[in-house]
């Protein structure tokens, strides 16, 4: 089973859903923790990919994952202009912004 940090279901779950108003970008931070540490890896995916695993529309996981990058949540690193990104989450609540545990 995967393992979070506390503050996600405590603090940023309630941040997110309650504060912001955005539910998806929640369950895509929350998908993208989990894919992160099953891999021990960034997670390169397309917007229409991860709309799939999570079950969303494509233009839904586009305005989450642009939520999460805008609160610094996520980061996306792009081999080229044209490439599918690769995403690393951050913890911003811990010293070390390292990926969720």
């Amino acid at each position: 089973m995967t393992q979070l940090d506390a503050y996600v279901t405590d603090v940023l779950m309630r941040d997110l859903i309650g504060h912001d108003k955005r539910p998806v970008a929640f369950l895509a931070y929350l998908w993208l923790a989990a894919e992160e540490q099953r891999r021990n890896a960034p997670v390169q995916i397309s917007y229409q990919e991860l709309a799939e695993s999570i079950g969303i529309s494509r233009s839904s996981a586009q305005t989450s994952v642009g939520w999460l990058l805008r609160r610094k949540l996520i980061e996306a690193t792009r081999t080229s202009v044209t490439a599918t990104p690769s995403y690393r989450v951050l913890t911003p609540w811990q010293r070390s912004h390292s990926a969720a545990e």
